[in-house]
């Protein structure tokens, strides 16, 4: 008698679990007959009666193999495997909506390369937690042989993916702009000087690696800081652009070789856009809220899953011209939306492009630098940064001691910031003192990390806040 795979307990075993983002874990344990299980469960509990299954992945040297791996899964549950090669996971996405077929990515988007994940897609965009739970919850028949299966390209996911934003945005809008692109080991490096140069700009390209370099949105290096103001200066650019590992977050520097926040990035995408309800994470900044461009906006959890959520609970209860983003800047579109004339449909995933696109085209139309369009925003500065290779079990411990006891909160802050005057649950301990700073702790949900958000009056503060928790922190838990 066949033996059976039950996923829960090989979830447990093989410490590949989801995160807020797809399954993820160490490449030495994603074993060929993890990855086939995974694959197989989502399409045996989530996607049943597809025909056709297309894959993508990023450039992570395990990823080429996880791919082949998975597509045996689609081939042995008799279902047509479609390759799209290297490619931005929203471009993926976005062929598997058109289309109407699920759609799986290895990719570990920003975490370090002896990491890796699988990101699940239905016909209608990511799939959802109760989706998760179903996967974990499948039982399996264990062929014991899980070969990789010989791929060959499909380039129709790219095109599909650059067509979206030619037919939106204005024509030749970046003519005479110099654009710098960050390429590294982006799945967009390729990707985007064709792009932008079709809207006229001259692209730089600039520190293209052939290892893979874990760029992280949210916590930008000293060293990429160091990087986008140099490079700023020698080319004279009027932009930076570049993106995490698979492209689905975006990083944007101005002509100063500043990288703009991702939660900042995502208000002026959404004011672009002229977005009326917004769906967003509760660590993102409060400028969202004060600046008073939009009719409604929604805060949940951390993860797009929840974003997604949030903008189908604002559709069902009547809402329009709807959008969400996250603090790392990946922006995800709820509804179909218009300016000018032009359409753009909804993909309900995190997106890299589509912001580059907007803030760009934003200080086209106000005719400013990509500088000039910060200004007017209420002065609210967000920073964060983490502690790596912090257990996820004490990072639990550390935040229920602070939630169980003011007093724990009062001696570890109070030194920091004063007195905490509010206290927020929805996703780890968001903290905010009586002279308005905030101060947010959460264990991550793809790595190992301690992740710190802080926002205050100016970005110098922000940033010593982040510092100054992350440093106390360090020396607590040595």
């Amino acid at each position: 008698m066949a033996s059976v795979i039950q996923m829960a307990p090989l979830s447990v075993a093989s410490k590949v679990g989801f995160g807020t983002s797809g399954a993820r874990g160490l490449v030495s344990d994603m074993t060929d007959q993890v990855c086939w299980a995974y694959v197989t469960a989502f399409l045996q509990a989530v996607v049943p009666g597809a025909k056709r299954v297309v894959l993508g992945q990023d450039l992570r040297p395990s990823s080429r193999h996880i791919v082949e791996v998975c597509a045996a899964a689609v081939r042995d549950r008799g279902m047509q495997p479609v390759y799209a090669g290297v490619l931005p996971t929203p471009a993926l996405a976005l062929y598997a909506m058109q289309a109407g077929i699920p759609a799986v990515m290895v990719t570990g988007s920003h975490i370090p390369f002896d990491r890796n994940g699988i990101k699940f897609y239905t016909a209608q965009g990511e799939i959802s937690k109760a989706d998760e739970q179903a996967i974990l919850a499948a039982e399996l028949a264990d062929p014991g042989v899980y070969s990789g299966l010989s791929l060959a390209l499909d380039p129709l996911p790219v095109a599909h993916y650059q067509q979206r934003y030619r037919d939106f945005f204005p024509a030749n809008f970046l003519a005479c702009k110099r654009i710098g692109v960050y390429e590294h080991s982006s799945v967009a490096r390729d990707f985007l000087r064709p792009l932008l140069e079709g809207f006229g700009a001259t692209v730089i390209s600039l520190g293209r690696s052939d290892d893979f370099v874990p760029v992280d949105t949210e916590a930008v290096s000293e060293a990429d800081q160091a990087l986008a103001r140099d490079w700023t200066q020698t080319h004279k650019l009027d932009a930076l652009l570049s993106t995490d590992g698979d492209a689905d977050r975006p990083l944007i520097g101005d002509e100063t070789g500043r990288w703009l926040r991702g939660d900042i990035v995502g208000l002026l995408c959404s004011r672009y856009l002229r977005a009326r309800t917004v769906v967003l994470p509760v660590s993102c900044n409060t400028a969202i809220d004060r600046c008073g461009d939009f009719g409604q906006v929604i805060r949940t959890r951390i993860g797009s899953p929840y974003v997604i959520a949030g903008m189908e609970a604002a559709g069902a209860a009547g809402a329009t011209d709807i959008v969400g983003f996250e603090a790392n800047g990946g922006f995800l579109v709820g509804s179909t939306m218009t300016r000018d004339g032009h359409t753009l449909a909804m993909l309900p995933t995190r997106d890299a492009v589509l912001p580059m696109l907007a803030l760009l085209a934003l200080a086209h139309a106000q005719g400013v630098p990509l500088s000039g369009i910060l200004s007017g925003l209420p002065p609210r500065f967000t920073a964060s940064d983490r502690i790596q290779e912090f257990p996820t079990a004490r990072s639990r411990a550390l935040l229920a001691e602070f939630q169980a006891s003011p007093q724990s909160v009062g001696e570890f802050f109070s030194s920091l910031c004063g007195e905490a005057v509010d206290r927020d649950l929805t996703d780890g301990l968001r903290l905010t003192f009586a002279n308005g700073e905030i101060v947010h702790l959460r264990p991550s949900g793809n790595a190992p990390e301690l992740r710190c958000y802080a926002e205050a009056d100016s970005e110098s503060r922000a940033k010593a806040l982040v510092v100054l928790t992350l440093e106390k922190l360090k020396q607590l838990h040595h």
